[in-house]
């Protein structure tokens, strides 16, 4: 089975208009939402954490590490789910025996 059409606007060639519309359409990118979200959430906790201890510059640096590290490891972890689960689709669709219909 391949993968669902692509909502993302196509390439124009211009970097920044490609950046801008990438950008406009970030939730049609599967994953990215809940990925963006938890590293968010994550980043927020460890920075206020981390704040109460040392100073708001070396917070600041934890929250962004754990942001970007959360968002990436969540957003490949979601993307390898999806191809696993495609890959099982695939796998009991070619199991399945075929019906022929009779031509009368």
């Amino acid at each position: 089975i391949p993968p669902p059409p692509s909502r993302l606007p196509l390439a124009t060639g211009n970097f920044l208009e490609d950046v801008i519309q990438s950008i406009k359409h970030l939730t049609d990118i599967p994953c990215a939402r809940n990925s963006l979200l938890g590293g968010i959430a994550s980043g927020a906790g460890i920075g206020v954490v981390r704040g109460m201890s040392t100073t708001p510059l070396a917070a600041g640096n934890w929250a962004m590490a754990t942001f970007t590290i959360i968002s990436l490891g969540s957003f490949h972890l979601c993307q390898k789910k999806m191809t696993d689960e495609r890959k099982k689709v695939t796998k009991v669709l070619e199991s399945m025996p075929r019906r022929v219909v009779k031509q009368e």
